[in-house]
């Protein structure tokens, strides 16, 4: 039996997928529905949220999480309780790459238990208050993809999980697709088998509709595999339609990949009854793929089915009522063979009622671009400054011309993104301070700024930087089409960062959550919470 080992992983020096290949049927897409991919028989979710004290939407303050799919005890603990459950696929909301999940992960395949799986951490995730997409980000992503896509229980991966949620900061859905078309062409760049790529929603009325188009409508490899939704609507002995199920699946009717519940299980009434499984089962899964309930573990929120206290577990109320329910459904699916995929992908959303621009998308984040760029730099920030003065220096230096920051702008509602609109503000600010020094040739005290700005000698670039700073342009404002190597974009795997300027954690008084709004200008730093994080 074959044994898949992560050449990016094993290089880094981490735990590596180890998995039996043999041992399950991956599923597969075609058109809107999923296939065992060797019967061709339709699969449908019937699934549970399987995580402790982690939220995923970007705007956690928390920086720890525990993962399950690292704890063999736990996992031999509670698969045996899912399985009572009929549980087919499990979510998991945040993994830890660098630790070993081949236990777990064995226990789950010999269950026949499939994964569904968040790329994010609750401090390393596109923020909806000041989103971005940059190489911090991409190393996160590309590393619980090198540490997973070895197990063919690997069903797909979220690239986002309700970022964004209302009218005002629709923008950040931008920054949410470039990731998933940065992880469709990783997945298949590395060879790997295909694994697809989608995004878990909200259930907004204002923005549910738009929000659903943008992700599927354009270039095929910008769009998303499957899209998720979590949907609270039915709660208590509620009905088809005044739970409005009937209009949501009347508007995914046509939609032309995968559809279902990424969490569902309103609690407002309880003990929940899960009156709606079997109309989701039964006569909506001519649409919809099943759906994950939300969750197994009891929390302060009260959405538990079962409570755990080391190894004991103890089953709630909503247990035995959805264990019921989920053990009298058989949904009616089609055969792979004789199924021929009728609906098309969406139209765009115009600008008039939507944030962000379907085109073009933030640029790939490439490590490798950044570092030479700065490399290329005579006038950078002095490594004695505080990265708590960035913001005001970024106010200064971005305040005396328009193109002064161009090429560090990243603009989702304009759709303008400079080419080093990813990498981090050590980078950025120097990128702008040199901007505004190169075009001062007669003002020796130019690359000043008060003692904040130094002078440096050029770093003697190879013919591949010189590429890449020449594709990028004199003004930053270029495309670069050389697609990034290996994890994080710079072939260092999975923890790789830049030389230049290591992780900070500062508050910028005055500005949005770090994010620098200068007029047209954003100037992109990857945000947790207050903080601006120079990656």
């Amino acid at each position: 039996m074959k044994t898949f080992v992560s050449a990016a992983i094993a290089a880094a020096g981490l735990f590596a997928s180890s998995v039996l290949a043999a041992d399950v049927d991956p599923i597969v897409i075609k058109g809107s529905k999923f296939f065992y991919k060797t019967n061709g028989t339709q699969f449908f979710i019937k699934g549970v949220a399987y995580q402790q004290d982690v939220t995923g939407n970007g705007s956690s303050s928390s920086t720890t999480y525990s993962d399950p799919l690292a704890d063999p005890a736990g996992c031999a603990r509670d698969i045996p309780i899912l399985k009572q459950l009929q549980t087919n696929t499990i979510r998991v909301y945040a993994i830890d790459p660098t630790k070993d999940h081949s236990q777990c992960m064995r226990m789950l395949q010999d269950n026949n238990i499939y994964l569904v799986a968040d790329l994010s951490e609750p401090s390393n995730s596109i923020n909806r208050n000041s989103p971005a997409w940059n190489d911090q980000l991409y190393n996160r992503y590309t590393s619980v993809v090198d540490a997973l896509a070895g197990y063919t229980n690997v069903l797909g991966f979220f690239a986002g999980n309700e970022v964004a949620n209302a009218p005002n900061n629709t923008d950040a859905s931008a920054f949410v697709k470039a990731a998933v078309r940065d992880m469709k062409a990783y997945i298949k760049q590395k060879n790997y088998r295909t694994i697809g790529v989608g995004y878990a929603t909200n259930d907004d009325a204002d923005i549910r509709v738009n929000m659903a188009n943008y992700f599927n409508c354009g270039d095929a490899a910008n769009t998303i595999d499957f899209w998720g939704y979590n949907i609270y609507s039915w709660c208590g002995d509620s009905s088809y339609s005044t739970s409005g199920y009937d209009v949501r699946t009347q508007e995914f009717s046509k939609y032309s990949v995968p559809v279902f519940f990424a969490e569902y299980g309103c609690n407002k009434v309880q003990p929940r009854k899960f009156s709606d499984v079997p109309t989701l089962f039964g006569n909506m899964s001519q649409v919809w793929s099943g759906g994950i309930v939300y969750m197994y573990f009891q929390e302060a929120n009260n959405y538990g089915l079962v409570s755990v206290s080391g190894s004991s577990v103890s089953k709630l109320p909503d247990f035995s009522y959805y264990s019921s329910q989920i053990a009298t459904v058989t949904p009616s699916g089609v055969n792979s063979a004789s199924y021929s995929p009728s609906n098309t992908a969406q139209a765009c959303p115009t600008a008039s009622d939507w944030g962000a621009v379907s085109s073009p998308l933030p640029p790939t984040p490439n490590q490798q671009l950044c570092s030479c760029m700065y490399d290329s730099l005579t006038c950078v920030v002095k490594s004695s400054v505080s990265p708590s003065d960035y913001g005001s220096l970024f106010g200064q230096v971005c305040g005396l011309g328009a193109a002064v920051c161009a090429g560090i702008q990243a603009n989702a509602t304009t759709g303008k993104y400079g080419a080093y609109g990813m990498c981090n503000a050590t980078e950025q600010l120097a990128f702008a301070l040199n901007q505004y020094a190169a075009g001062q040739k007669n003002n020796p005290s130019a690359c000043d700024f008060g003692g904040s700005a130094t002078t440096k000698a050029t770093a003697s670039a190879n013919a591949n930087c010189k590429g890449l700073v020449s594709q990028a342009g004199t003004a930053g404002t270029g495309t670069v089409t050389s697609a990034p190597t290996g994890a994080g974009g710079s072939g260092g795997g999975a923890a790789a960062t830049s030389s230049k300027g290591a992780a900070h954690a500062v508050s910028v008084p005055g500005f949005e959550f770090g994010m620098l709004q200068l007029g047209v200008y954003v100037v992109g730093a990857a945000l947790s919470g207050a903080a601006m994080v120079l990656l």
